[in-house]
């Protein structure tokens, strides 16, 4: 496949709110719009979503840490969505902590030109 022809990857970075359980909608959407979409899981949002039907959906395994040596590296994101984003990956990500590999990938991004789109969930006493 010549560089053209790549299909466009597409990040969705999960973290471990209510809405994660969903995000296989967001994989539909994408999908349907050409994306090839990769799942990044904090490691609390493993407990979230079904981890074994987004890899199916998919077709790539759902990545919560990095890789270890020898393994296949992912493709380069052309752009990531985090979604459901919590309070505590917000804030992380805005004090430029990456202690998971999700927070990496997104302390990386803007350097990288790769547009980000957060969907922020926290309760009500959060947002205020």
């Amino acid at each position: 496949m010549t560089e053209p022809d790549r299909r466009r990857v597409l990040y969705v970075i999960v973290c471990a709110a209510g809405p994660a359980g969903d995000v296989g909608k967001l994989v539909t959407l994408a999908h349907q719009r050409g994306w090839d979409v990769q799942i990044i899981a904090t490691p609390a949002a493993l407990d979230f979503i079904d981890t074994a039907a987004l890899e199916a959906q998919t077709g790539h395994p759902v990545r919560s840490d990095y890789r270890k040596p020898g393994e296949p590296r992912s493709p380069k994101a052309d752009a990531i969505i985090v979604a459901p984003a919590t309070y505590n990956t917000i804030n992380k990500w805005a004090n430029g902590i990456a202690d998971t590999y999700a927070l990496g990938i997104l302390a990386e991004a803007p350097n990288l030109g790769i547009p980000v789109v957060v969907l922020p969930f926290v309760n009500t006493a959060l947002v205020s």
